[in-house]
């Protein structure tokens, strides 16, 4: 076992009887909306999806854009790349700003009464133009031929973690701009040598915010975990794909007791004969 997984998590499990609130990250909340059943097993069940090995240097690209912008916070100027695209603003100063961007440990925080869920994030940065609106902005990094963009099916996260920051702010009273910005920083790998560095082209991408949908996501999710009944998986995660395929292949070469998990008991099945095999996995896949 990874020393970066822990296959059966006992903290972090949401009790349906507890009267406390809940933690609920903005990426958890992502989740839920990608695959409910995978939401359900990390959450109720205690059995997340193995977790990705960290991106350092996309982590050291974000890193160097917080101490860099923080330069012109200090100074109460706009950085170059907002004079380059025209956006009348400048870094908002506030000495709330580390613990707003403290993802694991705080980040910015709001109890949702209707769910009792304390829904949280951590944001990379807040803008202010002279209107006193707040500009969430958010620090992306990648190597890619040609232009970069929001266009891709799955950047979809991109635009609800955007969503979830400015729903996050405007319910902690601050006046926030329809209107978010991603700093997307592209690898240049067009070089003759790398030469110990590496460089980068960085763009400004406006995104106009949708927060709508956040209400009845963050209802979804709570009516889901105070079930007992396991959700059905998404037909498009590639998690649940997985965990159906290898129960198949494994009940096909030697039938063994199914252990079939629901948050209100464990239980221990016999295996149906092979040729309904597929039908059981089926069911709990």
């Amino acid at each position: 076992m990874s020393q970066y997984y822990k296959p059966h998590r006992e903290y972090g499990l949401f009790d349906p009887k507890s009267k406390q609130p809940y933690k609920l990250s903005r990426s958890k909340l992502d989740l839920f909306l990608n695959c409910p059943r995978c939401f359900y097993l990390d959450r109720r069940l205690g059995v997340g999806q193995p977790p990705g090995f960290p991106f350092s240097l996309n982590s050291a690209v974000d890193a160097l854009l917080k101490k860099e912008f923080d330069l012109h916070r200090a100074a109460g100027n706009p950085h170059p790349l907002m004079k380059e695209y025209g956006v009348d603003a400048v870094p908002f100063g506030d000495p709330r700003m580390d613990e707003w961007r403290d993802s694991l440990r705080r980040g910015i925080q709001y109890l949702h009464r209707p769910t009792n869920f304390l829904v949280a994030g951590g944001v990379d940065d807040v803008w202010i133009n002279p209107r006193g609106e707040l500009i969430v902005v958010d620090y992306k990094s990648t190597s890619k031929n040609g232009e970069v963009n929001l266009d891709a099916d799955w950047q979809i996260g991109y635009k609800r973690q955007m969503e979830v920051y400015q729903w996050l702010f405007r319910q902690n009273g601050f006046k926030v701009s329809e209107i978010g910005y991603f700093v997307y920083c592209n690898g240049d790998a067009d070089k003759e040598a790398f030469d110990a560095k590496l460089e980068f082209n960085i763009k400004l991408i406006p995104y106009r915010g949708k927060t709508a949908w956040i209400e009845d996501a963050l209802l979804a999710a709570k009516k889901s975990l105070v079930s007992d009944d396991l959700p059905q998986a998404a037909a498009s995660c590639d998690f649940c794909a997985y965990r159906k395929a290898v129960t198949e292949v494994l009940q096909a070469r030697e039938p063994e007791p199914v252990v079939v998990m629901t948050a209100a008991k464990t239980a221990v099945k016999t295996p149906k004969p092979k040729k309904k095999a597929a039908v059981q996995s089926e069911a709990l896949f």
